[in-house]
């Protein structure tokens, strides 16, 4: 990835993919979040991640279409 990160703060320990997907503002729906899941779109720690559910917690990297997103806490 050519840029850095951008740093996304969470207010809880961890989050949903598809939930923190809507934090970021990646997503603007709850399905808009489950199908780029499900469409393979969507990276954690650099492997692709088709589970909707699967948690994060701050310092995981998030990747779509090539732009990072860091989960931090606050």
């Amino acid at each position: 990835m050519g840029t850095a990160a951008i740093s996304v703060a969470i207010t809880t320990p961890h989050i949903k993919l598809g939930e923190f997907l809507k934090w970021a503002g990646v997503a603007a729906t709850g399905g808009a979040a489950k199908a780029m899941v499900q469409q393979g779109k969507v990276k954690v720690n650099g492997d692709i991640e088709r589970r909707r559910g699967r948690g994060l917690r701050p310092g995981d990297l998030v990747t779509i279409a090539g732009r990072g997103y860091r989960v931090a806490s606050r």
